[in-house]
């Protein structure tokens, strides 16, 4: 079984893992000693933290992009069963969709080459969300032509029989996309799995470029509901007031909001649409509620249901996503609503026992703004709000946490159990620099173990190593944000580099200090 540490491999009696310790093999972007990754620990290490087609501090996106997806094709090659689970995890798992969808794609292109079975499984897998299949033909066709293997057009095809329902083609068969519900069927001929289902695919392609004139069969039945609705608004847009009608005809609150145009009172119609908002769409919204005016009566409804724990594990939001809502909004009546679902996000990390070292980085190439124009991964929330609030949601789980932040210095950040983990991220700030083992050296104090969130690129100082700083005794586990190739920490016995920052990736502090070798998460 493949191993998460990267210089793992079983001895050829199985009896146990042999740890070859790496050597110094280039230098990090600022040119402190580095360690170049095995190729399936830099591919992880690359999906979990890059946005496609998004700059980092040090990396532009193309550059990025490409060592993606060279890295994809090697080890699809290599090891194709390894990279169908990999991918299948990046998408459910880690909820990580761009990169999962391009690694699918290019892993089926890889495996086709070299004559191997399984792209149409891989495809199929990474596509989740119903404009997936079109994104997939999107990008292929824009890389590759038209011309598609055919299975990579069979995984597709899967998808979309698993994916296109009544509810899904509303949504998501939009004039903006470019490729549409009857093109992905045009194209890879899916076969209906029930009745129903035909008379879909007839309607989706019919319903290109528009939906006027088009007749819907009764076997559709929301589908009539929704196109009622729409003709019953032009005459009179009160009847989008109606939450149930809403419900009925699966409007999207888009759809509501545009046909409206201005005609009815906007808080009553958000106040109508918001029983039947999904959990994401209710949670990026909150603005425009306090905008609209909307009653706090409703507005406690909302906050209930944000604060469902079932709620926030069944939604999948990563946790920055509540940072980001918090941050967006003027109003306080979300502030309470929005801490306890950021806290139910971050449920699985783990409570360590014993004494924690926690070192967030935040140095300035973990902030948006320096050294490229875009959003820092486009996520509305930069590396340091992503290393800071991770940071600190360990140190208030842990039974002992030192919280440190560091650049080229160091300071403790102060806390109290049961603080607001965001009020315990405003304590933070930039510092310049990046000097990883210096702040251990001046921080670490008989700990148990040290865990830091970074983009591993240290620079050089007095200490070259960590293992200048750190017993080999005290384990060491680091989240490397950035996916750079080379970082600042080797692999070994007691070190461990883990790429993003999910919850399966917390759950291996215990597993590994309860004596188990550290596997691949999937």
């Amino acid at each position: 079984m493949s191993k998460f540490n990267t210089t793992a491999t079983r001895a050829a009696s199985g009896t146990g893992p042999i740890i070859s310790e790496q050597r110094p093999s280039g230098t990090t972007h600022e040119g402190g000693v580095g360690y170049a990754r095995d190729v399936k620990s830099e591919l992880f290490l690359l999906a979990v933290a890059n946005m496609v087609g998004e700059a980092t501090f040090y990396e532009a996106a193309n550059g990025r992009d490409s060592r993606y997806t060279e890295l994809v094709r090697a080890v699809a090659v290599e090891d194709p069963d390894w990279t169908s689970r990999f991918l299948r995890w990046l998408r459910a798992g880690a909820n990580m969709r761009s990169a999962s969808l391009v690694g699918g794609l290019e892993a089926a292109r890889a495996m086709l080459a070299a004559g191997l079975p399984g792209g149409r499984q891989v495809v199929a897998s990474v596509l989740q969300r119903a404009d997936e299949p079109g994104e997939a033909l999107a990008y292929w066709t824009s890389r590759y032509g038209r011309k598609i293997p055919m299975p990579v057009k069979n995984g597709v095809a899967d998808a979309a029989v698993r994916l296109y329902s009544e509810r899904s083609l509303l949504k998501y068969d939009t004039v903006s996309k470019g490729w549409r519900f009857g093109d992905v069927i045009d194209m890879t001929h899916p076969k209906p799995a029930a009745p129903w289902q035909g008379d879909l695919f007839k309607v989706a392609l019919d319903w290109r470029p528009c939906r006027d004139d088009v007749t819907v069969p009764g076997t559709l039945s929301t589908l009539i509901a929704n196109l009622q609705l729409r003709l019953d608004a032009v005459a009179d847009p009160a009847v989008l007031l109606d939450p149930e009608r809403l419900a009925e005809a699966g409007w999207t609150w888009e759809n509501a909001l545009s046909l409206a145009g201005g005609r009815v009172d906007k808080a009553r119609l958000w106040e109508a649409l918001i029983p039947s908002m999904g959990y994401m769409a209710l949670l990026r919204n909150l603005r425009n509620f306090d905008e609209a005016g909307v009653s706090d009566q409703v507005a406690d409804q909302v906050a209930v249901r944000l604060a469902d724990p079932e709620q926030v594990a069944k939604s999948r939001q990563f946790p920055f996503r509540f940072y980001a809502a918090h941050s967006a909004v003027q109003s306080l009546r979300w502030g309470n609503a929005l801490e306890k679902a950021l806290r139910a996000s971050l449920a699985n990390v783990p409570a360590l026992p014993g004494r924690t070292l926690v070192l967030v980085d935040q140095s300035p190439s973990m902030f948006p703004g320096y050294g490229f124009s875009t959003a820092q991964q486009n996520r509305d929330i930069s590396n340091a709000d992503l290393a800071k609030l991770f940071g600190a949601a360990v140190a208030l789980r842990a039974a002992d946490a030192t919280l440190v932040g560091y650049g080229n210095t160091s300071a403790r950040v102060p806390f109290a159990k049961g603080e607001a983990v965001l009020r315990l991220m405003g304590k933070f700030q930039m510092i310049d620099g990046t000097d990883t083992f210096g702040a251990i050296a001046q921080h670490f104090d008989r700990h148990d173990r040290v865990v830091i969130v970074t983009d591993e690129q240290n620079q050089p100082g007095r200490y070259r190593t960590i293992d200048d700083v750190l017993p080999r005794t005290v384990p060491a586990y680091v989240w490397n944000i950035g996916g750079y190739q080379v970082g600042s920490t080797a692999s070994g016995r007691n070190r461990w580099t883990f790429g993003g920052l999910t919850d399966a990736g917390f759950q291996m502090i215990p597993l590994l200090e309860a004596g188990r070798d550290g596997e691949w998460p999937f």
